[in-house]
Parts: C-alpha cells; structure tokens; sequence
C-alpha cells in the first residue's frame, strides 16, 4: 500500500498511524485508500477492542489534503469526484467502526482532520493543538454529512463560527466547545490515549458496544432510530457471559476478564 500509512496492534488495542509528518501529516489519495483498508481490517479482526487514529512526528494530527498531489489525483471532474467519494468512506467507516475509536491528537488538525476527528467516539489532545477549518478562506464547498457530525458534537453556534471565521481556535477553545474530550500538557497526549483506551477495552466489550450503537441512535431521525435493534443489543447483554463475569469479579472482589460473549 503505502508507508505514509501504518498500522500496528499491540493486544487489543490497534493503531492507525498517518505517517507524512513533513507536510504535517497532509493526506494523499493512496493513503486515504491505506486507511479504508485498514479500518476494514480491524473491524472485522475480534482480537481489536479499540482503535486509535493519530499522526506521526508530534507536531499534527491531519492537516488536511496534500495540496502537492492535487494536479495528480484532483485535476478533473472526474477525479475529484473519486477523491471525494474515497475520503466519504472513510469517515462513514470510521465513524459506523463497531469498536470504540480515539483521535490522539498532537498540534495541527485542520480541514480533513478536523473531519476524521469528529468520526471518532473521543479526541484526546495537547495543549499546544491548534483546530481549524479553512473552507471559506479557500471558497470551498463543505457537504451535509460533514457539518451534521460537527454540529452534533459542538452545537449550531459553534459550528458557525468554526466555519464563518476560518481561523485556528487553540486547545482550551476546542474543549470549551466540547470539539475534544481531554486536554493534557504536550509529550502526554500519547500515554493519556492508550490510558484510555485500557480502561475502555478491560471493560465488556458487548455493553460498550451496545451503548454506541445507542448513541449513534440517538442522533438520527427519530423516525429512522430502530429501538428494536436497542433492545436486542441491552438483552444480549443481560443474556451474556461476560454479564455472569461481572457478577462474580464483583462478589470475588477481583478484576473481571471479559471475551465478549
């Protein structure tokens, strides 16, 4: 595939790496394609509890399109049109991914990154991060799908003014606004993610995923929300193994080891 993508498992936790950080990890074509097939993967692997999307060198997360390859893979209609379709993929799998995700985020996250940021259940950044959606300085167009997920996790107001301005809006913005979950100091992002996500894969993975696929519920049409599903997924819980766990590890006052099943 390519280089400027890896990808790495580590237990239950995999990681997808966006690996260019000399152009602040600015995303080409192919590596979009790396990532559609790397979400795909971990999806369908049962040993992944968690995912983890960061970018390489500690100075970005995405900073968006790889302007240097637009020539090459955004000249004509037609092109465009395959760019944007592969970059929607990509966020509808990460963002429908059935495990828990995480966006690490180091300094940069601009355009695009902003974008596969909000697909994650959770961002997690430095101080020093810096969020931007330049759309307007550059008279593009920004689609539905988009602006729903941005507006869904920041309210109206917000999302106006992300866009309205353009500018870069600094750590303590992003979390005011509730763009991101955790600020922690610089050089700590990395181990306050992986912290995390021990913490999310020693739990059940069946309640956990049951309970995004509730939220997720919760943010459609309510004529479109299949509670049914809901319920099956609540009962599957109470019906499982690792229900029967829970109980014991807490009557034996030990750490409970669950399958997900």
């Amino acid at each position: 595939m390519t280089d400027k993508i890896i990808t790495r498992q580590e237990g239950d936790i995999a990681r997808i790496v966006f690996n260019q950080p000399e152009k602040r990890n600015a995303v080409s074509l192919e590596m979009w394609e790396a990532v559609e097939a790397a979400v795909g993967r971990f999806a369908d692997d049962p040993t992944v509890r968690i995912l983890i999307l960061s970018g390489a060198g500690g100075k970005a997360f995405v900073s968006g399109a790889d302007v240097s390859k637009f020539e090459s893979e955004r000249a004509s209609e037609e092109a465009v049109a395959h760019y944007n379709a592969t970059t929607k993929r990509v966020y509808d799998l990460v963002e429908a991914f059935p495990k828990p995700t995480i966006a690490q985020i180091d300094g940069f996250c601009v355009g695009g990154g902003v974008a596969l940021a909000l697909c994650c259940d959770l961002r997690i950044c430095g101080t020093g991060s810096n969020f931007a959606i330049p759309a307007a300085k550059l008279g593009l167009g920004y689609g539905y799908s988009g602006l729903k997920r941005l507006v869904d996790v920041v309210g109206p107001a917000f999302a106006k003014e992300i866009f309205f301005t353009a500018r870069r809006f600094d750590a303590e913005e992003a979390r005011t606004m509730g763009l991101v979950n955790r600020v922690v100091p610089d050089g700590e992002v990395e181990a306050a993610a992986e912290e995390t996500a021990r913490m999310i894969a020693a739990n059940a993975p069946m309640t956990v995923a049951s309970v995004k696929f509730i939220v997720g519920q919760t943010l459609v049409p309510e004529s479109q929300r299949d509670l049914d599903a809901c319920e099956a997924r609540v009962n599957a819980c109470f019906g499982s193994r690792d229900y029967v766990e829970g109980r014991r590890a807490f009557l034996e006052k030990r750490k409970p080891n669950f399958v997900g099943a």
